[in-house]
């Protein structure tokens, strides 16, 4: 069995063929989804389809590019959110200089925000980082400072640097179907190192659908794709992946009931 730690299945492209989205992935041995959210409009619905489906869980919070749509969101709401027996996670947040759809300084006034409550709460941030390392790294550090949170970085596309340092702070890393591009040799290097029992899987569905589904919809079925090749890439069997990133989700987000 496998889990799709990082899926979007209210986006456009997911949505509108739920049901036949989430049997495509139970057929292909995926047993469990995290639905993540970004903004809060979407809370409800995410949670909702975690209420619906007992293999679905959900996340709440904030994606960087809505950070200027929620400057004034207070950690209470937040707080108030993961309250539900079906929240799992806290996030997607984080920092994206890429694209900078918001100002950086509410972007970075919002990740702090998230990683409080994270904190407060013991559920795991679900980090997204784009050229942003140092402000990320800065960060993290700082508020580890403060006490310690558990936190993953999902759709790991960072230096090897970066991924050092943030397994050393007792992080998590999650790779999804970027690792199968031919042009992704750094990511795939950084793949081999994570440590067994920090590594999980994910498809950010319905985007980055790995080889051999590219210039497709992603769909969390393609997780396999994923785990397969990372399988090959490591050295492993994928029974043996399979079973140790389903343990490593299982154990980080502890709220989550096999």
């Amino acid at each position: 069995m496998l889990i799709d730690s990082h899926c979007h299945l209210e986006y456009e492209g997911l949505v509108d063929d739920r049901q036949g989205v989430l049997q495509r992935a139970r057929d292909a041995g995926v047993g469990g989804f995290l639905n993540i959210s970004t903004r809060q409009a979407e809370w409800g619905q995410v949670v909702g389809t975690a209420e619906r489906e007992s293999d679905v869980w959900a996340s709440v919070g904030i994606h960087p590019h809505e950070a200027d749509a929620h400057e004034d969101l207070g950690a209470q709401t937040l707080l108030d959110a993961t309250h539900n027996p079906r929240v799992i996670g806290i996030g997607e947040t984080g920092l994206d200089y890429y694209y900078d759809n918001s100002e950086r300084e509410t972007q970075r006034k919002l990740f702090r925000m998230h990683i409080g409550v994270a904190r407060d709460t013991g559920l795991p941030l679900i980090i997204h980082t784009r050229d942003a390392e140092e402000d990320t790294l800065a960060i993290l550090e700082d508020e580890m400072g403060k006490g310690a949170f558990p936190a993953l970085i999902h759709c790991f596309t960072a230096s090897a640097g970066f991924g050092r340092k943030v397994l050393e702070m007792g992080l998590s890393i999650s790779i999804s179907g970027i690792v199968t591009f031919k042009n992704a040799t750094e990511l795939q290097e950084v793949a081999k190192e994570v440590p067994a029992d920090r590594l999980l899987v994910e498809t950010d569905s319905p985007f980055l659908a790995p080889v051999p589904h590219r210039g497709r919809k992603c769909e969390p079925a393609f997780v396999a794709d994923t785990a397969r090749f990372l399988a090959e890439l490591r050295g492993e069997e994928l029974e043996h992946l399979a079973q140790s990133t389903t343990d490593n989700f299982y154990r980080l987000f502890g709220k989550a009931q096999r």
